[in-house]
C-alpha cells in the first residue's frame, strides 16, 4: 500500500485548566497542567499511523527540547522522519492554551516558531514519496507558499 504524506506542524501544547478564565492583569491558581504534543499536521499523522498506515511526516521543528519531543513521539509511533527538518534559527512552536472545565471555552496563543522557516524547496526534497502517496495532506499551519508548492508536487 502506498503511503501517506502530511505536510503539517508540530508545536507542544501546553494546557492550564481551570474552573473559571483568568481576566487581564488577573492571576489564578489552575487546577491541571499538561505539557504534550500537538499541531494539527503532526496529530493528523499520529492518528494516520495508529489506523496502520505508513506515513510520512514533512515539517520544520527546532533544535531544542520541543523538537526531541516530537522526534521521541515520532520513532515511538513508527512515523517516517525523512523530511522532518531541524533548525537552530527558531525553537519549535508551542501553543498555550487555556481551557474552562465548567463551560468547555478554551483561549488559545499559537507561535509556530521553527515551523514558519519551512520553504517550497524543503518540500521539493519530498518529491518522490509524495508523488508516490496514496493520501497527500496539508492545511493552512504552514506557510503558503509552502503548502502551495506540496499540492503542486501531489
Amino acid at each position: 500500500m502506498k503511503p501517506i504524506v502530511i505536510l503539517g506542524v508540530f508545536v507542544a501544547d501546553l494546557t492550564f485548566r481551570n474552573d473559571r478564565m483568568p481576566v487581564t492583569g488577573q492571576t489564578l491558581i489552575g487546577k491541571s497542567f499538561k505539557l504534550g504534543p500537538g499541531g494539527k499536521g503532526s496529530n493528523q499523522v499520529i492518528a494516520a499511523r495508529r489506523a496502520g498506515a505508513e506515513v510520512y511526516f514533512i515539517a520544520m521543528i527546532g533544535k531544542d527540547p520541543f523538537g526531541q519531543m516530537a522526534l521521541d513521539l515520532y520513532a515511538d509511533e513508527g512515523v517516517k522522519t525523512d523530511y522532518v527538518f531541524q533548525t537552530a534559527e527558531k525553537d519549535t512552536g508551542a501553543a498555550d492554551i487555556m481551557v474552562n472545565d465548567l463551560t468547555g471555552d478554551n483561549a488559545i496563543i499559537v507561535v509556530p516558531g521553527a515551523a514558519d522557516l519551512l520553504r517550497p524547496q524543503d518540500v521539493e526534497k519530498a518529491e518522490s514519496v509524495i508523488q508516490n502517496s496514496s493520501v497527500f495532506m496539508t492545511n493552512l499551519e504552514v506557510p503558503v507558499e509552502t503548502m502551495h508548492k506540496g499540492l503542486e508536487l501531489a
